[in-house]
């Protein structure tokens, strides 16, 4: 068959041998109670819309969400939740939430926080059950929709491969149960509990100040976006910060490992990503995408001969079936793969020098990233490391599946690209903070904008700004 051109066909083989090639080639080519609460809502349906005594801020709500509410109330038998004796300050802490909501990009007067505050203020003075009843479901009303409002995708391009860990808003009945099954009520109010821990410390950083310029504040800004796609559950699941080239294990909302990586390289960004794991590949192949061939193999065919193929273990393929015909190396002009003028189909057996390393985390995608062993070590202990075709390479890949499998992955007696489901699929969130909080909260970490996305951020901000300025003369 001599040279095999990249086709649709062949195309499609290589995604079931290793997922789609990186980023750039498509470029240029709690309780019971909670877990039921999601399917309350259509038993809902025949409840009465709210008194009219509720105000703007429940008034705007829609119809559903106010079902939601009242059955809410009707499951605990009315008693309060903001105003019970156990609530604290928590009335107090959501107001000053909402009156600050600005920090999350929303704005205020959708909370309607004056009719609040003189809600709370008559109910604390009268002590009469209807002040109370009142104050409390708008306070209820007014959290559901700033929750929602929270959790909605923001737009920002995020690949979001498996459509359940897109955001989207829980119901009103979930995010009442979910604040009131909290240890404390105030202290989730406080810490902002219905997000990631790194979108609460990021927004805390920005609403007490904590920082040192203008241009940090627009950082801060800028990257409280991008956490909000982040989880908020108590689940396990990986992240990868892309701006710090590293990779966290979270369980229990508390992060329990971490590791460096590799990334993309500047011209081949690793895209803002989130799906789930769902298998490994142990002594897997790499499928050399065709635009990486000219700099990862075909230069040094060049340099060095036929011999480097043999001693990194390159065959040219006429497709990546299992079982493809092995084209002949010295019939190829490995100069013109070189320039660029020819694509041919290039893997690498399984090996010590194999890029992949020894295993791999599969999240089949339409950008064909993915996380996997590396033999470069080397690459690790460098402060920058920006040298990937788009995918993650892990410091230590063994440890990650220990944790993600619960024992160890035994690839010295495995096949070939031996797969190994996950019993559970774990989702992984690729991102790209360039402001991350410390472990302990009190600080907050700056990375460079090497992908230039805070750049492009910025640029649009300033943007509308000087529309909306003009606009108002």
């Amino acid at each position: 068959m001599g040279i095999a051109l990249i086709g649709e066909q062949v195309k499609s083989l290589r995604i079931e041998c290793t997922g789609r090639p990186p980023v750039h080639f498509y470029r240029k080519a709690g309780c019971v109670l909670l877990s039921l609460a999601l399917g309350m809502a259509p038993l809902c349906t025949a409840e009465a819309a709210p008194a009219p005594a509720l105000t703007a801020a429940a008034n705007s709500a829609p119809v559903l969400a106010a079902q939601g509410i009242d059955a809410f109330y009707r499951a605990r038998g009315g008693a309060p939740l903001w105003l019970s004796a156990t609530a604290g300050d928590s009335a107090e802490q959501l107001i000053s939430l909402l009156s600050t909501a600005n920090l999350d990009d929303l704005n205020p007067d959708s909370y309607n926080v004056p009719a609040l505050q003189q809600a709370l203020a008559t109910a604390r003075t009268s002590g009469k059950k209807k002040d109370i009843d009142l104050a409390d479901r708008m306070l209820s009303a007014a959290f559901v929709a700033y929750v929602s409002d929270l959790n909605r995708d923001p737009g920002l391009g995020v690949l979001y491969v498996d459509e359940a860990l897109k955001p989207k808003a829980p119901s009103p009945m979930f995010i009442l149960l979910s604040a009131a099954n909290a240890p404390s009520l105030a202290g989730y109010v406080h810490d902002i509990g219905w997000m990631n821990p790194i979108y609460a410390e990021l927004r805390q950083a920005v609403a007490n100040h904590r920082y040192s310029s203008d241009r940090e504040r627009e950082l801060l800004s800028v990257n409280l976006e991008r956490a909000r796609v982040l989880p908020a559950g108590r689940q396990r699941y990986v992240i990868v910060n892309a701006a710090q080239q590293r990779l966290y294990m979270y369980d229990d909302r508390k992060q329990v490992d971490s590791m460096v990586v590799v990334v993309g390289k500047p011209k081949w960004p690793t895209p803002m990503l989130t799906a789930y794991i769902r298998f490994a590949a142990l002594n897997p192949y790499w499928y050399v995408p065709p635009e990486l061939a000219p700099e990862d193999v075909a230069q040094y065919v060049v340099k060095y001969g036929l011999k480097y193929l043999d001693n990194y273990g390159y065959q040219v393929v006429t497709d990546w079936t299992a079982n493809p015909t092995i084209i002949d190396p010295t019939t190829i002009d490995w100069k013109a793969v070189n320039d660029g003028k020819i694509q041919i189909n290039i893997r690498q057996k399984p090996g010590p020098k194999n890029f992949m390393g020894r295993m791999k985390f599969m999240f089949p995608n339409e950008a064909g990233v993915y996380l996997h062993d590396n033999p470069r070590r080397e690459l690790f202990q460098k402060a920058s490391r920006y040298y990937s075709g788009g995918c993650v390479r892990l410091e230590d890949a063994a440890r990650l599946g220990r944790w993600l499998f619960g024992h160890d992955l035994d690839w010295q007696s495995a096949g070939t690209e031996q797969m190994v489901p996950l019993k559970s699929p774990v989702p992984v969130y690729i991102t790209y903070l360039t402001a991350m909080p410390s472990a302990d909260g009190t600080s907050i970490a700056y990375s460079d904008d090497v992908y230039g996305r805070d750049k492009a951020a910025l640029a649009t901000v300033e943007s509308s700004a000087a529309t909306v300025a003009s606009a108002s003369r």
